[in-house]
């Protein structure tokens, strides 16, 4: 086991590579997807908007290997997988889903917040 505390700002701490992981974008679009019923790969790719064939197979991979999401194959021609979220990760659903609905409902002060800086940093600029 490691030595150092436990302590999220440590940059050793173990628990880093698990917000590393989680903090990813297309971890949390992926997540919310799968939570939301959306279980199979190619739906996947086509309800996670500008998500790649290549990020979403990388994004599911590293959810599995951390225990975060289970994989079904289907012994059935063509195969057949889906995707589901394990105990472990339905207790990371509901902040998830709260870290979205925060973003759906402040996105328009965040953007103002943005269009603010802008002009006040461009004002400093030209001074």
């Amino acid at each position: 086991m490691n030595a150092y505390p436990i302590d999220i700002l440590n940059e050793y701490c173990p628990s880093r590579k698990v917000m590393e992981l989680i903090g990813d974008k297309w971890t949390l679009l992926t997540l919310n997807a799968i939570a939301r019923g959306i279980n199979r790969h190619n739906a996947l790719l086509r309800e996670v908007g500008g998500i790649s064939q290549k990020m979403l197979s990388q994004t599911l991979r590293a959810l599995e290997r951390n225990g975060i999401i289970t994989r079904h194959v289907f012994p059935v021609v063509p195969p057949r997988v889906e995707y589901e979220l394990t105990p472990l990760g339905e207790s990371l659903n509901e902040p998830v889903v709260a870290l979205g609905k925060w973003a759906q409902e402040n996105y328009a002060q965040v953007e103002k917040a943005r269009e603010k800086y802008d002009i006040e940093f461009k004002n400093d600029e030209e001074e």
